[in-house]
């Protein structure tokens, strides 16, 4: 069966943005835009066709879909930017990025492989493939995104893609990336130094070190006067919720103690395991719920429910109240 696929709402954010970056007024583009904005899913020939007539106002700018992927910003990958705040190496957050692709395409298409000298993350043609436009943007977005989080990131070792573009365009392509480009390829690939993969992820992205501030605020009304320790408990349990339920028992394994420790430590702020976790998720929630680009579905998955009727349930548990009517406050307010 063909895989079908789709982008989110927040995605199409990025033409809004290239718009306002060049200064066009578009009325009619951004209306459209405006109705998609908030769509959980919007059709790939709908993504194609808007950026095909947004593109087409800059017709005298060779590649101009690699200017709107340079626009991106953790707002327009919704839970993936999130996501990505888990990781510490650039390999983790790639392996992250194919895990919940599916969030973001709504089906799971990349391959990863890894040689000897180069990693190299791809996606095979389908049956309602974007285009090349529309993956100049992907790609221009992926690696501009992964630049923002290291200090004096290398170029890719070599990007391919599955059509071809003119000569002025295939150079804009090369100076863009840093790196030989091959056009009318098998697959749409990016490859990475395998040193790539251990670069540290010191998030210097302003808007994602924004979310992690938040986070870690959220954390710490959860287990207020925490110790250093208390605090290396809180990153773990981060980084476990979007794999699932993090037990007492995985994240004490994490921290090289016995779950007797850790639940000694917790028994200091009069708390067992369970209540510190309700408390943690809890405080996350207020939190991502006041995030438009998070779905309430995105909600769970980062709070680590398999269900959004469990994160439901539980939140109502909580707070006496349903989270979607709290969303709609936050948005109000």
């Amino acid at each position: 069966m063909a895989s079908v696929i789709r982008v989110t709402g927040a995605w199409t954010g990025l033409l809004a943005d290239w718009l306002d970056q060049q200064q066009l007024e578009a009325e009619s583009l951004r209306l459209e835009l405006d109705r998609w904005s908030d769509q959980d899913n919007v059709p790939v020939e709908v993504w194609r066709r808007l950026l095909a007539q947004g593109l087409a106002l800059r017709p005298e700018q060779p590649a101009p879909e690699l200017a709107v992927g340079a626009c991106v910003t953790p707002s327009h990958v919704g839970v993936l930017g999130y996501l990505v705040l888990a990781t510490d190496t650039l390999g983790e957050a790639m392996l992250a990025y194919q895990r919940y692709e599916t969030l973001f395409y709504g089906t799971s298409l990349a391959q990863i492989d890894v040689g000897e000298e180069d990693a190299e993350i791809r996606w095979p043609p389908s049956d309602n493939e974007l285009g090349q436009q529309a993956d100049g943007v992907a790609i221009a977005a992926l690696v501009t995104f992964l630049r923002r989080q290291i200090d004096e990131p290398p170029p890719p070792s070599a990007i391919s893609f599955l059509h071809s573009v003119d000569a002025d365009s295939a150079e804009a392509y090369e100076a863009f990336f840093g790196c030989p480009v091959t056009w009318q390829d098998s697959h749409v690939r990016v490859r990475f130094p395998l040193r790539y993969l251990d670069l540290p992820m010191p998030r210097r992205d302003p808007t994602l070190r924004r979310l992690l501030d938040r986070q870690a605020r959220a954390m710490l009304q959860a287990l207020p006067q925490s110790s250093e320790a208390d605090r290396r408990m809180q990153r773990v349990v981060l980084r476990m919720l979007s794999d699932g339920e993090p037990t007492l028992a995985k994240v004490a394994r994490a921290m090289h103690m016995s779950p007797r420790t850790l639940q000694r430590r917790l028994s200091r702020h009069g708390l067992s395991w369970q209540q510190w976790l309700d408390r943690s998720r809890e405080q996350l929630a207020h939190q991502y719920l006041e995030d438009p680009s998070l779905t309430l579905a995105d909600v769970a998955l980062l709070l680590g429910y398999s269900e959004q009727s469990a994160f439901n349930r539980a939140y109502k548990r909580w707070t006496g109240r349903s989270p979607g009517r709290d969303r709609r406050q936050s948005l109000i307010g």
